[in-house]
């Protein structure tokens, strides 16, 4: 089932509420889903690769936190935003302030930016060992199963 963009974000808690959750596709839902944002946007960062790696390696940690619980949102959260850790940081290495676009719709020209390129590099290997973890994909099943 895709995500849900029509429920009343600024309400629902969705760890009270977790048949309301849905998993969507990649990153949708990353900046809504409360409290999971709240509590992993705040240490989500990419501007240089100390930064990216500490960043990720936080990140991995509530990850495992809230494996620890079995709270299926928290790890798809901490999975979103790693994988976001990733994108944004690969739009930095391509495009100088992170814009692809100019003024009037244009593609700017790609660059290439080593140091945002292994920022990047930095959480996709986290982003890959959470969508591979065994206990992940077995509670996101069960999740889907259960509330679609």
């Amino acid at each position: 089932m895709t995500f849900n963009y029509d429920l009343d974000f600024d309400n629902i808690d969705f760890r009270k509420n977790p048949e309301l959750y849905r998993v969507g596709r990649g990153e949708q839902g990353v900046l809504l889903v409360e409290p999971y944002k709240s509590e992993i946007l705040k240490h989500w960062r990419f501007k240089t690769p100390e930064i990216a790696k500490e960043s990720s390696d936080k990140i991995y940690q509530m990850f495992l936190d809230y494996k620890d619980k079995e709270d299926l949102i928290g790890m798809d959260m901490a999975r979103k935003f790693l994988q976001m850790g990733y994108t944004r940081a690969r739009r930095y290495t391509n495009y100088k302030g992170g814009k692809k676009y100019d003024d009037n719709g244009k593609v700017n020209e790609r660059q290439n930016d080593p140091v945002k390129a292994e920022s990047a590099a930095i959480f996709q290997e986290k982003w890959k060992i959470v969508r591979e973890d065994k206990d992940y994909l077995k509670l996101k099943k069960e999740h889907q199963k259960k509330y679609g």
